[in-house]
């Protein structure tokens, strides 16, 4: 942990010993004493007790609005009554059975009445394992060795995924990936349409595979037209379209970013909200190209089946949980309230810069919202902010600096944010948690100044 004779610092210190002793023994066991990169944070993160509905508590005591939302998952807001029953239902029945069991199909039957594009499905345990899941039936079903990626479009973390993500733009490999992997991936800038078919004109392209909304939850967003555009321009070449709703899916809309904008791609990857908070995943999609997993319809092709097994596949607490969860949102209008919840929160919050003066902005779709602070000094008003007139690289790479003391001033004036300055409400979030937002953004500014930071 840093030493630091920042006021904001030693405040945070103050207030959090507990959480400074478990950060101290974390580091001794954790590379970085995290366990998950986005948990990084200058000195050390809060460390949470418990939560529930829009807020969560540290081991000292401390209070905070969750805009992390389980890293996009809790749409429903921590400890919704219907999935914690339904796990509390299904763990004691048990908690891996080594077979299938009536909660996976139940499950299933609920994504593919939800995704119109679900003709089939397999369950993953991470996104992580859905995006590999997915490329590899691509490039099986195509015959086609390429991928093509938008930079700065997270896919999770496996091999295929690494170069273009925050860095490696230029398509290398990162560390501990080999160069015959990354020679798989073909990059193109986001939102480049020419620039995609002049690839896919190569012929040897598998898949497009995307962020539906942009890079991040629209951090870097995308037009829908694109979607249109690009779905068009797959089907010319006889390629795959992959929707990675890992975040997107069943927040956006009960269908989707694919059922909000009216685009079937040819696989989706779902995790986050479709395990209801748990660990889970699925691949979605195409029957014949999901087909490729399945004994009799591979033999009677001839074709080599492709062979997937991981031990936690529709855990059935999960299945519980998910099912849960996709009743609730499928049946009700949590997305259309979560995404309110997020336009009122992001219209209070560009009312605070304006008034302090401050040439930032807070933007975003749906039920999320990201905060630009400007790092090569914009002429901006924050109700007017374009961030399709930005470049990638000038949203993606902000003052790193800044952004970690503006995270640890929210914490202490009772927000919690992620580490990019983003966060996802909820259907627990209401009208206080925005006024308490605004004020500690009002409050955290404040700060910054003090400390000669703004």
């Amino acid at each position: 942990m840093t030493q630091s004779n920042s006021r904001i610092v030693a405040a945070w210190r103050a207030r959090t010993p507990a959480s400074a002793e478990l950060a101290g023994e974390a580091a001794r066991l954790f590379p970085s004493g995290v366990t998950h990169d986005a948990r990084l944070q200058d000195p050390y993160s809060p460390y949470i007790a418990r939560a529930e509905g829009g807020h969560k508590w540290d081991v000292d005591g401390n209070r905070y609005v969750d805009f992390f939302g389980g890293h996009g998952a809790l749409i429903l807001g921590h400890g919704h009554p219907d999935v914690t029953a339904a796990i509390a239902a299904a763990a004691p029945e048990g908690t891996q059975f080594g077979a299938s069991h009536p909660r996976e199909v139940a499950w299933a039957q609920q994504i593919s009445r939800m995704v119109p594009g679900a003709e089939r499905i397999r369950f993953t345990s991470s996104g992580t394992e859905a995006t590999l899941m997915a490329l590899r039936l691509a490039r099986a079903f195509t015959g086609r060795p390429q991928l093509l990626r938008f930079t700065g479009h997270f896919h999770g973390w496996h091999d295929h995924m690494t170069p273009g993500y925050a860095n490696h733009f230029d398509g290398t490999p990162t560390p501990g990936v080999l160069a015959g992997v990354a020679e798989g991936i073909v990059l193109a800038p986001p939102g480049d349409l020419p620039a995609v078919e002049r690839l896919l004109a190569r012929g040897d392209v598998a898949a497009v595979i995307l962020e539906p909304t942009g890079a991040s939850f629209g951090q870097v967003p995308l037009r829908p037209e694109f979607l249109h555009a690009l779905r068009a321009a797959t089907e010319r070449a006889g390629t795959l379209l992959i929707m990675d709703e890992v975040v997107t899916g069943f927040r956006v809309s009960p269908g989707g970013a694919q059922g909000a904008f009216g685009v079937r791609p040819d696989l989706s990857t779902f995790a986050k909200i479709v395990a209801g908070g748990m660990p889970g995943a699925c691949v979605a999609g195409r029957r014949d190209v999901l087909d490729l997993l399945d004994v009799a319809a591979t033999a009677a092709a001839g074709r080599e089946r492709i062979g997937h097994q991981s031990t936690f596949n529709a855990s059935p607490v999960s299945a519980a949980a998910g099912l849960a969860c996709l009743r609730v949102v499928a049946g009700s209008d949590a997305c259309e309230r979560a995404a309110a919840t997020a336009a009122a929160l992001r219209a209070a919050l560009n009312r605070v810069l304006a008034s302090e003066g401050v040439p930032w902005a807070a933007y975003g779709t749906s039920s999320g919202f990201h905060l630009f602070t400007n790092p090569a000094g914009r002429a901006i008003r924050p109700d007017a902010f374009d961030p399709h007139a930005v470049p990638i690289e000038e949203i993606k790479n902000p003052n790193a600096h800044l952004v970690s003391r503006l995270r640890l001033a929210l914490l202490l004036n009772g927000v919690d944010v992620n580490s990019r300055l983003s966060g996802f409400t909820s259907i627990a979030h209401d009208a206080a948690d925005i006024e308490t937002t605004a004020g500690a953004l009002r409050e955290s500014i404040a700060m910054l100044r003090a400390e000669g930071e703004l």
